[in-house]
């Protein structure tokens, strides 16, 4: 398997209607460890995907479960505009969170990203 280069991607987030279902599901097929967040805005379960993979799930409306990648970089106001010049279009404009910024961008082609950038 060859060697990632570029941005890399730092977390793995399961949108589904179906948190319960969800998370027996990869439990029993995977073994990964959870741990339930509270937030303001709902369910979410962090997740132990590996030693430099995060992950969650988010209970949500959504047609059909999906991953969701997050992209690690320099800087979510530059990165998400770079993405809208070649060809995305963007569902969540960059926002603070309390680790970071956050933007989600689609594209017909590629499917969703997150970009993520952290606060340092």
């Amino acid at each position: 398997m060859p060697r990632a280069s570029g941005s890399p991607v730092i977390h793995l987030e399961l949108h589904t209607g179906d948190l319960a279902g969800a998370v027996a599901f990869y439990a029993a097929l995977c073994g990964w460890a959870r741990e339930p967040i509270q937030t303001s805005w709902g369910s979410y379960l962090a997740l132990e995907l590996g030693p430099s993979l995060g992950g969650g799930v988010v209970q949500c409306q959504t047609e059909r479960p999906l991953w969701l990648p997050y992209v690690e970089v320099p800087e979510i106001v530059q990165a998400t505009r770079r993405a809208c010049r070649h060809g995305a279009s963007v569902l969540l404009e960059p926002r603070e969170g309390p680790s970071g910024w956050r933007s989600v961008i689609a594209s017909s082609a590629g499917g969703e990203l997150a970009l993520w950038q952290q606060k340092r």
